[in-house]
């Protein structure tokens, strides 16, 4: 028997009776990370790593919720768990597994280079790895985050020049704080959508020190903005929210942006490429370390990806 199945409600360990990451309801969860596809509401109880609980209780509301810090060993039924920095977003990680001396990790979502603010990520050697594709294709290579960092603050000078405000799109969890992190602060004040207000209140109850960050009010004047940069979700682009802020620039930052047919459609002024998966060697780099003799390929790019990697000597299969 497998020690980890994988069933309609989600990544089941049968030894132990509880779920990873499930999409139904279940009677215990074990929670990755705070993004809602891997967080859903329902489960009767909700594990997690500890700097990601107000994250899940900000995103589930009033659930029974537990945590424990990186590294920490905690057994269910005779199974030992403990999760393990997955590099993705605040309160990320890889879930370790252990019964009868076989070892294998659920990694969720990672990338293995840092970003400044989430836990980076760390290697666990296992026997079986289950790995994430969501960029698996040798197109996908990213740059290095300062350069990325660099195009930003050149394109919000470039905005103050011509008199107009810097919108940026990212996701309100883990994008939205790293590009708070990495842009220049002495160009101008930065900005936040409610929807990350409420996750950069969330991280810093984790224990994630930010940079600062001022939330819209509620009846803002245009003139105000003229000089700064606004990170709001993407699920505000085109809406008449926007409107408050002109005249302005709009950009968005995704490892999308790496293919040109997006960044038309998306039809942003700017595209920046950042993402918070691994790219084609990231992916490689963190299955190398692992050590891991069978490697497990899940949502993305599963059946290439596994291809590759069962043509250049591994076990793998896509699931």
């Amino acid at each position: 028997m497998e020690l980890i199945q994988f069933r309609p409600e989600g990544m089941y360990v049968p030894p132990a009776d509880v779920y990873i990451d499930p999409y139904k309801p279940v009677k215990k969860a074990l929670i990755t990370h705070a993004h809602s596809d891997h967080a859903r509401w329902g489960m009767e109880e909700y594990i997690a790593e500890k700097s990601g609980l107000p994250l899940l209780k900000h995103r589930l509301g009033d659930v029974k919720l537990s945590g424990f810090g990186y590294g920490d060993e905690f057994e269910i039924k005779g199974v030992k768990f403990s999760f393990h920095p997955s590099g993705h977003v605040p309160g990320s990680a890889q879930l370790r597994v252990e019964h009868q001396g076989e070892v294998w990790v659920a990694a969720g979502d990672y990338k293995v280079v840092a970003d400044g603010l989430s836990k980076p990520f760390e290697p666990v050697k296992c026997d079986v790895f289950i790995t994430e594709s969501t960029f698996g294709l040798p197109v996908y290579r990213w740059r290095p985050q300062e350069e990325i960092m660099q195009e930003i603050n050149s394109w919000w000078k470039e905005n103050q020049e011509r008199g107009l405000c810097s919108v940026m799109f990212a996701y309100s969890l883990g994008k939205a704080q790293r590009i708070l992190q990495g842009v220049d602060h002495s160009i101008g004040k930065v900005w936040v959508h409610g929807a990350v207000a409420n996750m950069n209140q969330a991280c810093e109850a984790g224990g994630y020190a930010l940079k600062p960050w001022s939330p819209i009010p509620d009846q803002p004047e245009p003139k105000q903005f003229r000089r700064d940069l606004i990170i709001a979700p993407p699920s505000a682009a085109g809406t008449s929210w926007l409107k408050k802020f002109e005249p302005y620039s709009d950009a968005q930052a995704s490892g999308w942006m790496a293919v040109r047919g997006t960044r038309r459609r998306l039809s942003a002024d700017r595209g920046f490429v950042l993402s918070d998966h691994a790219d084609w060697p990231g992916l490689l780099q963190a299955i190398e370390q692992t050590e891991a003799k069978k490697i497990l390929v899940s949502h993305g790019f599963t059946d290439v990806f596994s291809r590759y990697l069962n043509e250049n000597g591994w076990d793998a299969r896509a699931v």
